[in-house]
């Protein structure tokens, strides 16, 4: 069998250590083209037979993935074997073999890559056995990757009517293997967590990973169905079988445990599966929809299989209750207690009657409106208090589950209430300078002096002073010696340099001068006017 092999790598020097490792002759491989990103090698997929690919996953003009996903709709024969230098990929490993043959890591071993090989060639050679003995296997290699999929995308969001004439008609059309006795049962999953923070780039790496595990254990090789992605974080399996066909539920739950469990080992992810009901082809869209909705409205549990008939019973009746008792709490106990306390409520609500996304939203804004209520009650802005970024994602994430909605409560009570105290500590600080301020009006007082009475650095109390009063403190003691002054010129017959004297200014000229500046008159002048109008 002459194999012709295709090497992807944006690398020249990468693309030459492996030909350098490739004994042509032993592995049987007659034609070995090269490519440096993906327009050039597709330019060598619409000239050459390419039987295996080998494709690097990291390059600058797109990734090995882009790349298999247009091989796999235009040359589905097609064999192929990743391999990268980003060691940061090991937890895709045994997804990414799913699709592919091996998945090598760089520098590539001589002995790992032709045991690759190898183990491509023997596919090869199955495939074509396949070929030859089924006509009807070759049609759907052809259709399955890609048609089959458009097929059931566009029905499911009605660009094909979901009338039976107008599916018959696309069926006719793309050859689909779809006939009057064909019945399906739709599986919706829904990652509904990713456990690590990561880019979108390592995020749909995990998708098709998803997919690919979705395929191996829940359809398998001894059935019918196919499994896309229907949107972001969501896959739609589609089991297919003949009327009257008893499915094996069981088999089908188990199948789903299992992936599940599978997923948050491999994949740092939570997400649920959810069974329809088995329909016929014009009903798939409105199966869907409702499979749609009940992911949306389970807010409160993760990584559990459902079937169809317990979604109506798990309709939540009941009202919210009322967050009166937090609000109390906030005023009275510690941050602990108020977050415990909702905690509780949550639980209860998840324990007794159910919750769902309208509820978990209703329940969003009053709780916000107890923390909102509680932060106006002490004059703090709540746009000041959570404008920042975090702040930001997490109340926006907090209507998407119960554990987020939790994560937002603990963040808002917390940073509420700290911020509480600081402000009221803040507030006896302040008094208390003052008050030893209005004591010493008669004393030269510095900074350093006023800070050693509240121990606190100069710079720290000169901040949340002027962040208190609006005033730095050398501007706040002069206009206390000017208000004194004010009383003592027109209450008393005092002399102006004794006044002077009284508050601390031994410079007779300086304080006429300081007085005339924040009065608008001098001393003797306001004196002479305060006589008058009295």
């Amino acid at each position: 069998m002459k194999i012709h092999l295709l090497i992807v790598d944006d690398e020249v020097l990468a693309i030459e250590g492996v030909k350098s490792d490739l004994d042509l002759t032993k592995l049987g491989i007659s034609q070995l083209f090269t490519a440096i990103n993906i327009r050039q090698a597709k330019e060598l997929f619409e000239r050459e037979r390419i039987d295996i690919l080998l494709c690097d996953i990291e390059m600058p003009q797109g990734s090995g993935f882009e790349l298999l996903t247009w091989v796999r709709e235009h040359h589905p024969n097609t064999v192929t074997i990743f391999f990268t230098s980003h060691a940061d990929f090991k937890y895709a490993k045994e997804a990414l073999q799913l699709g592919s043959v091996d998945y090598l890591l760089k520098p590539v071993r001589a002995l790992d890559l032709e045991a690759a090989i190898f183990k491509a060639q023997a596919i090869i050679k199955r495939n074509s056995e396949f070929q030859r003995n089924s006509q009807s296997h070759q049609l759907w290699l052809k259709h399955h990757a890609f048609i089959i999929e458009r097929f059931w995308v566009d029905l499911i969001n009605h660009s094909i009517p979901s009338q039976p004439a107008a599916i018959r008609d696309q069926v006719d059309l793309h050859h689909i293997p779809i006939t009057e006795e064909s019945v399906f049962l739709p599986i919706l999953i829904s990652v509904q967590k990713w456990k690590k923070e990561m880019n979108r780039r390592d995020e749909k790496i995990l998708e098709y990973a998803l997919k690919n595990s979705a395929e191996e254990i829940l359809i398998g090789d001894g059935a019918n169905g196919i499994c896309f992605h229907l949107d972001r974080g969501v896959l739609l399996v589609i089991m297919v079988a003949n009327r009257g066909t008893n499915w094996d539920y069981e088999r089908l739950y188990r199948a789903c445990e299992r992936y599940i469990h599978s997923c948050n080992a491999y994949f740092y992810c939570d997400l649920s599966c959810y069974f329809g009901n088995a329909v016929e082809a014009y009903e798939m869209a409105g199966m869907v929809a409702q499979l749609r909705r009940h992911d949306r409205n389970n807010v409160a549990f993760v990584n559990q299989v459902f079937l169809h008939h317990e979604f109506e019973a798990a309709i939540p009746h009941a009202k919210l209750p009322a967050l009166g008792v937090v609000a109390s709490l906030m005023k009275t106990a510690t941050k602990d207690a108020v977050i415990h306390e909702v905690e509780s409520i949550v639980r209860s609500l998840i324990n007794n009657h159910g919750i769902n996304a309208e509820m978990l939203h209703q329940f969003n804004q009053n709780f916000t409106q107890v923390v909102f209520s509680y932060l106006n009650l002490r004059g703090i802005e709540a746009n000041q208090l959570f404008g920042d970024e975090a702040s930001r994602h997490i109340s926006e994430s907090a209507v998407r589950s119960i554990s987020e909605m939790l994560v937002w409560v603990r963040h808002a009570v917390s940073k509420a209430m700290i911020h509480a105290d600081a402000v009221k500590e803040t507030e006896k600080i302040v008094q208390t300078v003052k008050a030893y301020i209005s004591l010493n009006l008669d004393q030269d007082m510095t900074r350093e002096m006023i800070a050693d009475q509240v121990f606190l650095h100069p710079d720290y109390l000169t901040r949340i002073f002027k962040k208190e009063t609006g005033l730095v403190l050398s501007d706040y003691i002069v206009l206390e010696k000017v208000k004194v002054a004010k009383e003592l010129l027109s209450r008393t017959e005092r002399p102006v340099s004794a006044i002077a004297s009284t508050l601390g200014y031994t410079n007779f000229s300086y304080f006429t001068k300081l007085f005339k500046k924040h009065v608008g008159v001098g001393p003797m002048e306001y004196r002479s006017q305060n006589n008058k109008d009295q």
